[in-house]
């Protein structure tokens, strides 16, 4: 009979049997590690009234869901990070809007919630306070009627001028009109749930959110609330 022999990667078994170790002593240690849970997304009373049949959708349109939208699991832990958070933008907010409402925790669809930018294009910013791990990243500009925002452009980076360093982790923008590049989502329907956008793990302290104006009747650029989940930084 031949016996075969299957050498033993020492190094390897060693840090197995250690971790193991650590988990039968410590069970809480590495249920904490593993943990997912599903992401702490309150969302606002749905107000819309639905797609007309007259409102053309282009090519470049993403078709409404029929579907409510599958929350995702993140690690325990995962908090709304830019809740409160200094807001600044590329155009003063109209009054009687405040750049504070932004991050203020209130995405309900009214007027009084809203904040309202000069047309063109424009952004948002929302200063994190420190370079933290990002998940998620949710805006809603307004979820009242049926509106289409253009060029929607969501990046994140360490440099507050967004000159080095920057990540872009959404870009409806199918033409570069917005002169950040040709992006490769789509645009879609304002409604209640919000954008929901992955930040993959994108560690960054500012996060920037530029639009182009929308269908709506006066073009002008708005922003109801954004909220960006992460892990808070230690």
């Amino acid at each position: 009979m031949i016996r075969t022999f299957t050498p033993r990667r020492r190094g390897v078994t060693t840090l197995a049997v250690a971790a193991a170790g650590v988990c039968v002593l410590f069970p809480m240690l590495c249920q904490a590690a593993d943990e997912q849970v599903p992401l702490p997304l309150k969302l606002p009373e749905p107000l819309f009234p639905g797609t007309p049949e007259d409102f053309t959708l282009g090519p470049n349109v993403e078709p409404p869901s029929l579907k409510p939208r599958p929350i995702p699991k993140v690690p325990k832990g995962t908090v709304n990070l830019a809740l409160k958070k200094k807001v600044t933008a590329s155009s003063t907010a109209k009054a009687p809007g405040s750049l504070d409402r932004v991050t203020d925790g209130n995405k309900e669809a009214r007027d009084d919630t809203l904040v309202e930018l000069k047309k063109g294009l424009q952004w948002v910013q929302i200063d994190l306070g420190a370079a933290q791990k990002l998940l998620y990243v949710v805006v809603w500009h307004i979820h009242q009627e049926t509106v289409i925002y253009h060029d929607v452009i969501v990046q994140v980076s360490n440099d507050p001028d967004f000159i080095e360093g920057v990540t872009t982790l959404y870009n409806s923008d199918s033409d570069n009109s917005a002169g950040l590049g040709i992006g490769k989502n789509r645009e879609y329907i304002e409604s209640y749930e919000g954008r929901l956008i992955a930040a993959k793990e994108a560690k960054a302290r500012y996060v920037r959110l530029y639009s182009q104006g929308s269908t709506y009747r006066d073009s002008l650029n708005r922003y109801t609330e954004v909220e960006v989940y992460g892990l808070p930084a230690k």
